[in-house]
Parts: structure tokens; C-alpha cells; sequence
């Protein structure tokens, strides 16, 4: 970036499941909420005020919390991929009006580059917390220093620090208080330090992260990789990785998987799984761009399941030419059937469709000679339409055209409404 006062500020969202699911009920405000797995399993995220009831909720299985919930008053909800997916990108549009660099890092993430000094960035930040508050309901932190890893310090100085009120710039601190608060944090808790490194680490005695700013840079290196030299190097306010400005270049595989609320054990439940998750996976597929050569399939037992003999299969198929059509796609993973099927009695947990062999569509052009019945009908772009206007899955072809989920869809029973993405769900203000 240019300009020698260089900041890197990270905007996370708070709890971000749980927030997103007061933001549009009002009701569950001041309300401690915990948001389960897939199939509703265990609990994947909490907000504040249900750690603070229980600093081990997270990734208990819900029919061991479920008696709890009721009688503490705890909002349970099933994950809403649809709701977080729309309110993400809602978040990341409106802090770009800030920065002309930024790096969505994660759902809840985002990098952007600034310049200013700390009073006036302080500032900036107090004011992006106020806007996505105020066009999403989603609270927000914003932490700032000269390097990634110091802005992850920061962040871990606003959840320890109340009184900052979600705004901290390390910049305010001089060298050696920035060092007593380096002291403070476990190495283990720094951005790319992962369990087993800090084991390593410890052993090294280098506990904190003052620690390992203090280490020699070279050193580190070797003992540990280039990522570790990294570390070290921006803990000492010097930048070593930038912001990713241009967005990931496109998959290389793509997968599409999914575990199923009761088991499979019938042929023609199958079918259906796999049409379906070849249509859905070959939307993924248009969305980057991309084209595939080869297909896989898969399916699974429960490791758990003490009703069958544990059992995988697997097949996979080469397509005549590459394509992104969804029929195409489907036809040949049907073929795989009399393979991921091959008796009746299995008790099927979990099937996925694969995609690799990728190529970028806009430099692929197959003879006409070779191209499969359906391609160039713009079948794909129709569905992705329908679907992006109406509902995520409101049209498909063959098996995977359903009106109604299928009993074996993943289980959500505490689903709340997907407000930003279906017409049929949109909510209902009361006055």
C-alpha cells in the first residue's frame, strides 16, 4: 500500500451465528442462543450470554444440553447457512465503503488497509461498528495494527477488554506496554500457532507471544517453516503478509456432501441423493466459471451405526467432454449407481459428489461434433436463475426437481426463516 503510516484493521463479527439470528428476531435479544451443527447435532456457535451459563457449551450434543436449554431459557436454532451466507456479504459491501484494500478473509472476517493515525482510525473504527450495527444488526469489533498478526492481537484484546467498547488500535501503545501485553497472550492463542506448534514452543521455552517476538527470526525459520519467521517478524510491527486484494483463484475440486437425517437404505432414495447433489454441486461449478472432466461419487456408513456392517464405496466416471450442464452431470452419476449400491440392507449416513479435472469455461471451446445433447441449451444458467430469484432450490431436473424436501434432507427442525434468500419466508413485522 502506499504511504508510510500503514494500518491493517480486522472487522469481525461478534458471535456471528447468534447475532445473526437476534438481528432478525427480535424476541431472542438479551436472550442467551446456541446454533447446532448439521442435522442439529452439537452446538457450533454461542453467544455471550450462553458461554458465561456454561464456558463449555460449545460442540456438546444437543439431546445432552436439550433439558438444560428449556429450563435456563437458551434459544436453540439450527445452522442457517442461507441467512449467514446473505448477512455476510452484506457486512464485508459495507466495510469496502471504508477501504479501497480489502481481504475478506472469512464469513466473519475481514482485512481492510488504512492510513491515519491511531486517534483518527479509532475513530473510523467506531464508525463502521455504527454502520453494519445499523444496516445489519450484527455488532461488530474492529482491531487495528501495523501487521495481520498484531491486529489478531488487538482482537484478542477487545473479547478480554470490555471497556474498549470494541474499537483498539495498538498504535496507541508505546514499545514497552505493547511488550507487557504480548506477555499477557499464550502463544498458543496467536493467529497460525496451532496446538501442536505450541507444544513444540513450549518446550523451547517460548510461552508467550513476547516469547516469540523475541526469538531470532532466522532461527525460527528453520526450526519451524517460513510461516513461523512470519510470525515473528510482523509480532515486531514489521508487514510479511499482505493483503490477498484479488480474490482466490478458482477450486481446482469441488465437492458436494452432505449427512442424512434418517438412514438410506433403499435404491431409489439413493438415485435421488445423487441427482441432487450433482445438480447442486454442478451450480457451484457455473458460479466459478468452471468446467469439469471427471465425476465421483461416494457413500458411507455411520461410524456409530451398530445397525449394519461398516461399509464405503466409491466410483468415479470421465465425461466425454468438459461441461458444467446439469444433466450431463446428473446422467453420469447415475451411472455410478450399480457401484455405491451394489445390495439392499446398507445403511447409508452420508454420499457426496466430486468434481475435478476443472478448467476455466471461457477458454474451453469443444468441436459441436462432440458436444453432449444438451449443452449450449443454457439449461444450467436457467436453473441458477429460477433458483437465485425464487429459492436456493426451487427447480431442478429429473430426481433432483422436488417440490418438497426429501425425508432423508438434513435435518433442521429449529430452522429459523431464510428471510434474505426466499420469497416464501420473508418476515412479517408486527406494529
Amino acid at each position: 500500500m502506499p504511504g508510510t503510516s500503514q494500518t491493517i484493521a480486522l472487522i469481525d463479527a461478534e458471535s456471528f451465528y447468534a447475532s445473526c439470528e437476534a438481528a432478525f428476531d427480535p424476541k431472542l435479544r438479551d436472550r442467551p442462543i446456541v446454533v447446532l451443527s448439521n442435522n442439529d447435532g452439537c452446538v457450533v456457535a454461542a453467544n455471550i450470554l450462553a458461554k458465561r451459563l456454561d464456558p463449555g457449551i460449545m460442540f456438546k450434543p444437543y439431546f445432552q444440553i436439550q433439558a438444560w436449554a428449556e429450563t435456563m431459557g437458551v434459544a436453540v436454532r439450527s445452522s442457517n447457512y442461507e441467512l449467514y451466507g446473505a448477512v455476510s456479504n452484506r457486512i464485508a459491501e459495507i466495510i469496502s465503503r471504508y477501504s479501497a484494500w480489502q481481504e475478506v478473509y472469512s464469513i466473519d472476517e475481514s482485512f481492510i488497509g488504512l492510513q491515519g493515525s491511531p486517534g483518527e482510525l479509532e475513530a473510523i473504527g467506531r464508525e463502521i461498528r455504527k454502520s453494519v450495527r445499523m444496516l445489519t444488526g450484527v455488532p461488530v469489533r474492529v482491531a487495528m495494527g501495523a501487521t495481520k498478526s498484531l491486529a489478531k492481537v488487538a482482537a484478542i484484546g477487545i473479547k478480554q477488554t470490555p471497556s474498549l467498547n470494541g474499537v483498539l488500535h495498538l498504535g496507541r501503545y508505546g514499545e514497552a506496554q505493547l511488550g507487557v501485553i504480548l506477555e499477557s497472550i499464550a502463544v498458543t492463542d496467536l493467529w497460525g500457532v496451532a496446538g501442536r506448534t505450541g507444544k513444540k514452543l513450549a518446550a523451547m521455552n517460548v510461552h508467550s507471544a513476547r516469547d516469540l517476538r523475541d526469538l531470532d527470526a532466522k532461527w525460527a525459520r528453520k526450526k519451524f517453516n517460513v510461516n513461523m519467521e512470519r510470525i515473528v517478524l510482523e509480532l515486531r510491527g514489521t508487514p510479511c503478509i499482505p493483503l490477498e486484494l484479488i480474490p482466490p483463484a478458482a477450486k481446482d475440486q469441488l465437492i458436494f456432501s452432505r449427512s442424512f437425517s434418517k438412514k438410506i437404505t433403499d435404491r431409489h432414495d439413493m438415485q435421488q441423493v445423487i441427482s441432487l447433489y450433482a445438480q447442486r454441486v454442478s451450480a457451484r461449478l457455473r458460479a466459478q466459471g468452471s468446467l469439469a472432466g471427471h465425476l465421483s461419487a461416494w457413500a458411507m456408513t455411520g461410524w456409530a451405526d451398530t445397525g449394519t456392517v461398516s461399509h464405503s464405496a466409491q466410483a468415479s466416471v470421465g465425461l466425454s467432454t468438459l461441461t458444467d450442464d446439469p444433466i450431463t452431470l446428473t446422467k453420469a452419476a447415475r451411472v455410478l449407481m450399480p457401484k455405491l449400491f451394489p445390495t439392499e440392507g446398507i445403511r447409508y449416513a452420508r454420499a457426496g459428489v466430486v468434481l475435478t479435472d476443472l478448467r476455466q469455461a471461457d477458454g474451453v471451446q469443444p468441436l459441436d461434433l462432440f458436444r453432449p445433447e444438451f449443452e449450449g441449451r443454457g439449461v444450467g444458467q436457467a436453473l441458477d436463475q429460477i433458483n437465485q430469484k425464487f429459492a436456493t432450490t426451487a427447480v431442478g431436473v429429473g430426481l433432483g426437481g422436488m417440490k418438497a424436501p426429501p425425508g432423508w434432507e438434513m435435518k433442521r427442525e429449529l430452522l429459523s426463516r431464510r428471510c434474505l434468500t426466499n420469497w416464501d419466508e420473508l418476515l412479517v413485522a408486527a406494529a
